[in-house]
């Protein structure tokens, strides 16, 4: 029996609508037969790489306004709480840190979505070294050992490697999907769409669903 077809979902832990898109993204995937490979990055030096210091939300307002109440609506529409953080973005670097620990092990997943939760759900600070243990040892994980191994010169390497990739493949925001053909697509209100692609051409390469 030959494998799934696989599809990346690129996602930063400031990013709003990388939350809507985590909270929903396994059952999807799971309906369409497609296989998630999580990918945890920063935005940071993608907007540097623009010229941009902050989030474009921040730096263009009249598009802040918009987004912070599209996120509303779409919150109420995908049954999700929404909270608007403070400050934003959040700093999310140790988290992703954590979340590619975590990648070999098979919980980063529900780590994911256990920060998103905290950070848009209810407003905690993701940056707090505490709310991270706390989500850790909700997951049944060693904080210590696991945000020991997080901050090592290893897993630092491995996330500037991710930042690096993701700019080579032309990543501009998140979150970011891409099918197993390089096809790229961006933001949460293109997921289905993207599903959609990836199973089309997964059957056109005959990969059993």
């Amino acid at each position: 029996m030959l494998r799934r077809p696989q599809f990346e979902f690129w996602y930063e832990f400031s990013s709003t609508y990388s939350y809507l898109a985590a909270m929903r993204i396994e059952r999807l995937a799971q309906e369409a037969g497609v296989e998630i490979v999580w990918r945890p990055f920063l935005l940071g030096p993608v907007f540097k790489a623009q010229g941009w210091e902050t989030s474009p939300f921040n730096l263009y307002p009249a598009k802040g306004r918009y987004m912070w109440r599209d996120m509303e609506r779409e919150a109420v529409r995908f049954g999700l709480p929404f909270y608007r953080p403070n400050p934003f973005p959040q700093n999310g670097l140790l988290a992703a840190r954590i979340a590619l620990t975590g990648l070999d092990r098979g919980w980063t997943p529900a780590f994911t979505k256990a920060v998103y939760t905290a950070e848009f759900g209810e407003g905690r600070d993701i940056s707090d070294r505490e709310v991270l243990s706390g989500i850790l040892a909700g997951l049944g994980l060693g904080p210590e050992e696991v945000i020991a191994e997080a901050q090592s010169d290893t897993s630092k390497t491995r996330l500037r490697r991710l930042n690096d990739e993701a700019r080579s493949r032309g990543i501009f925001g998140a979150p970011t999907f891409f099918a197993e053909d390089g096809e790229m697509f961006w933001g949460n209100d293109r997921l289905e769409q993207a599903l959609d692609w990836a199973v089309t051409q997964a059957r056109r390469s005959e990969i059993p669903l």
